[in-house]
């Protein structure tokens, strides 16, 4: 069964502590804070061209649902996103009323696909039980410690059908589960040099079909500025 990315982790190991409470309280103010988002767009408009109208596609880490579950309802896709700030959730729901949300831990992604509880997906051909035809997971995995995120993408690869798309965006920087401030709140990151992003999406299961980077600086003064890395991916059959 899809999910199944996560065997041999260590489930003891994850601690998302603060996470979830820091874009509770940080709330709508994140896209006011990221105002200009040119890189999540072109690979979210990446991901909606190149699939079928109708597909099923997960957005990971789905956040207000601004801009990427709209980008992807408005192209004619069905869209499916989880976040673990039950705010995020509240205000994607809201700016996205076409579109299914809710809170959910992305390492148990698999267990709630094979139960039917997300999207019904184990009712709902046409790929199969539990399987996306795509994955949009912006700034999402880099919220994870460097262990957990070869086996967060084997659990995507896993829930793609083959052939699937992956969009996937990282900060560049060679840090693991490291504090940084965040708009008033602390937030742990993890990030890679982009040849090692490279290896460890590959190491996965995808082949990276496009690439591109952006210097971006955030409207606010506590957050860096930072180089933004788009891949976007196929699963390998």
């Amino acid at each position: 069964m899809s999910g199944e990315g996560y065997d041999g982790y260590d489930r003891l190991q994850i601690d998302r502590t603060g996470q979830a409470e820091a874009f509770d309280a940080i709330g709508d103010r994140y896209d006011e804070a990221f105002p200009h988002k040119e890189g999540q767009l072109a690979s979210g408009r990446w991901l909606a061209e190149s699939l079928p109208a109708g597909s099923r596609i997960l957005d990971v880490g789905c956040g207000t649902g601004l801009p990427t579950a709209a980008q992807l309802v408005t192209a004619g896709h069905r869209v499916v996103g989880i976040d673990l700030s039950p705010t995020m959730v509240k205000l994607a729901r809201e700016n996205v009323p076409a579109g299914e949300f809710r809170v959910a831990e992305l390492a148990d992604l698999g267990e709630l696909v094979a139960s039917g509880k997300l999207g019904g997906l184990t009712a709902e051909p046409p790929h199969g039980p539990g399987r996306f035809d795509g994955i949009a997971a912006f700034f999402s995995l880099l919220m994870l410690p460097r262990a957990e995120i070869p086996y967060a993408l084997r659990l995507l690869h896993g829930l793609l059908r083959p052939e699937g798309l992956l969009a996937l965006s990282m900060v560049e920087a060679d840090v693991d589960d490291f504090a940084i401030p965040f708009l008033g709140n602390t937030i742990r990151v993890s990030g890679y040099v982009r040849d090692e992003l490279r290896q460890v999406v590959r190491d996965a299961g995808f082949e990276v079909a496009g690439e591109d980077s952006y210097a971006y600086a955030p409207a606010s003064t506590d957050v860096p500025p930072e180089i933004q890395l788009f891949l976007n991916c196929r699963r390998r059959a």
